[in-house]
């Protein structure tokens, strides 16, 4: 049996390693395993996340036969060592990028045996993780629809050379920065280093491909980027993270958009091209920065930043507006059917976050929440076995929108999306505190306990709240011994009297809500800095911190350059983004016409759609009200025309 290393030892060597270099984001991240969900909203995600969507997706890989491949790759590499020099194998699967869906899934069950540890999941993973391996040849390369049928391409996307595909359809490397990320997680679960070798002979051949700069390959579909990074914070190897620069830096001039390949990367100033490709590369290019202290990248992710906040950003914190590319529109391109695919609102979060931990403003933490409690979460069902790939603000019934199908489906062909929602949803935990020096940031409200590490000293939190149903927050703060440090509460925007930070939407009603903040008892006027109530002070065990952010329904208008907002009105209420369904009336939502000064009632529905709360709209004349509900919660009552945006009056 392989060693383990202790579950909390491996996650804090995965967070020292660069600080030993003297440079990474000023800001650190509390590690997810050190912040339990013990109740309310998240939990019941979480908890469903782990019992169904877990075991459903480690099926469908099974039952599509993406792992099928990894045991062709293994047999032609067999029966050709044993003499049959001509054997080939037929891919099982349609894509060459199914792989990537294999690492994601390992990825994200890992997160789930990092917080609940089960023997029963680990044996499995040990399986799946004995097939990948088989299938790896000998000198580290790793690509199954290859080494299954290595004289010939076996499909239209790959060269008959490695590599030299990649830039345009061959996710070799798309592949393998999914295989990286995999490996770290499986590794920090359960201190097996199975999968770590795997990888790491994998990067050595890379690094021996690619390590001179000779060879100038600028990945077609980026992560592996991050990857790379997550194998150097875990080893210490810097040809690691010198690697991940040599990908980045090997984009453009003169390349196409759809793959962000049409300048420098350092010279990038807007959000172009396939919206997913685009955010892991932002990401990978914040990783590297922090890492490196390359202010280029810095310079040119937050010009981008800005310009996806202020012109390219749905309301329901989704990116992505054209089906065609799966692409970033022009600026203020968007539409109310618009693609937004569900990765890219994961891909967004992670972007954000990182954003955030260069920073320390705010502003990035409440895209984040936009997209994690709408764009993202919308992309599963509430049983956990359901899924949407595209994710727009109306739907007429009817349509196959969703890659394919009209309404939610089990899996997709191309099934980048469930195994997505899968990790992120199992890690969740890791946005919730950060902490730099002497300050303790909140980033976000759950019930919730946790362990941090402010100023030297051990705190334990304990969150109790209903949020986002309730804005009310009691945070317990418990130093070991008494301390004096800064616990930073971020005050949400729409808190604040704007949807997003930017002009791109607003409210009808743009006074700030009456938020308040108590201390001990006694109320305080704490300063907001970047977006964070800060309290400084000498903090005792027990010390308790009470927000109060009340979730009042808002009237919500697009920027007039946007198009297809101009005369509607959206109702939000708290981070939560609301839309109407006809399931709940005899009228298309989209031809609804609503007062911009009607009466809206919020009324808890503990046993409607998992536990919500709808917003009732009043229409005047002795007309039914109108039922909303939250946008994450549509299509799980079945096929019914849905809308954002409504007619105003």
């Amino acid at each position: 049996m392989a060693e383990r290393v202790p579950l909390m030892v491996s996650f804090a060597i995965l967070l020292s390693v660069a600080g030993a270099f003297g440079v990474d984001y000023p800001v650190q991240p509390v590690p997810f395993t050190a912040v339990r969900i013990t109740g309310g909203f998240w939990e019941a995600k979480q908890e469903i996340n782990r019992t169904v969507t877990v075991p459903f997706a480690l099926q469908q890989c099974e039952e599509s036969h993406r792992l099928k491949n990894f045991d062709l790759a293994a047999g032609t590499m067999r029966r050709r060592a044993a003499g049959e020099k001509t054997f080939q194998n037929t891919p099982a699967t349609l894509y060459p990028f199914d792989d990537s869906d294999v690492y994601k899934v390992i990825e994200g069950a890992s997160y789930a045996l990092s917080t609940h540890p089960n023997a029963a999941l680990e044996q499995r993973l040990d399986a799946v993780i004995a097939r990948v391996a088989a299938a790896q040849e000998l000198d580290g390369y790793l690509y199954t629809f290859r080494t299954m049928h290595p004289d010939s391409p076996a499909h239209e996307w790959i060269n008959q050379k490695r590599w030299l595909n990649d830039p345009t359809l061959s996710h070799e490397l798309y592949n393998l920065g999914h295989l990286y990320e995999a490996a770290v997680a499986h590794f920090q679960a359960t201190g097996k280093r199975t999968l770590l070798e795997v990888a790491l002979k994998s990067a050595g051949l890379l690094w021996h491909d690619f390590g001179s700069g000779e060879l100038r390959i600028a990945p077609g579909h980026e992560v592996v980027e991050m990857g790379l990074v997550k194998l150097y914070r875990v080893t210490g190897d810097r040809r690691w993270l010198q690697l991940a620069q040599v990908f980045l830096d090997a984009r453009g001039p003169g390349g196409p958009e759809y793959n962000q390949r049409h300048l420098r990367v350092v010279d990038q100033a807007t959000a172009v091209g396939h919206a997913v490709r685009a955010n892991y590369l932002y990401a990978g290019m914040a990783d590297v920065a922090a890492l490196t202290g390359d202010q280029r990248y810095v310079a040119a992710i937050t010009r981008i930043s800005d310009n996806v906040t202020a012109k390219k950003l749905y309301l329901t914190g989704s990116v992505g507006a054209r089906a065609d590319g799966e692409a970033y529109g022009d600026d203020y391109e968007l539409p109310n059917d618009g693609y937004n695919e569900t990765c890219a609102a994961v891909a967004l979060m992670m972007w954000n976050h990182r954003m955030f931990l260069l920073t320390g403003d705010a502003g990035y933490v409440d895209v984040l929440e936009r997209s994690c409690f709408n764009g993202m979460i919308s992309g599963v069902s509430l049983s956990g076995d359901r899924f949407f790939y595209t994710n727009p603000c109306v739907y007429d019934g009817a349509r196959k929108n969703n890659s394919g199908f009209a309404g939610r489906v089990p899996w997709f062909g191309c099934a980048c999306c469930p195994p997505n929602l899968m990790r992120t949803l199992a890690a969740l935990t890791g946005y919730f505190y950060a902490v730099r020096d002497d300050s303790l940031y909140v980033n976000f409200f759950a019930q919730s306990e946790g362990e941090v590490t402010v100023a030297g000293t051990p705190v334990q939190l304990v969150q109790s709240t209903d949020y986002p149903w309730n804005g009310r927050v009691r945070l317990t703060v418990s130093p070991r011994q008494p301390k004096t440090f800064t616990v930073r509460v971020r005050i949400p925007e729409w808190a604040q009297g704007r949807p997003v930070p930017s002009d791109l939407y607003g409210y009808d009603d743009p006074r700030p809500a009456t938020w308040s903040v108590q201390v001990a008892g006694q109320p305080a006027a704490p300063l907001v800095e970047h977006g964070y109530a800060t309290i400084t002070r000498e903090w005792h065990p027990g010390d308790v911190v009470e927000i109060d952010l009340p979730v009042n329904v808002r009237a919500v208008h697009g920027n007039p350059q946007i198009a297809a907002t101009r005369d509607r009105i959206a109702f939000e209420r708290g981070p939560i983004v609301y839309c109407v369904e006809a399931v709940d009336h005899s009228f298309l939502p989209e031809n609804l016409v609503v007062s911009s000064h009607a009466k809206v009632i919020a009324e808890p529905q503990p046993s409607l759609l998992g536990g919500i709360t709808v917003l009732k709209i009043d229409r005047s004349d002795h007309a039914e009200p109108v039922t909303a509900i939250p946008y994450y919660a549509w299509n799980n009552r079945g096929l019914a025309p849905m809308a954002v945006w409504l007619m105003r009056r």
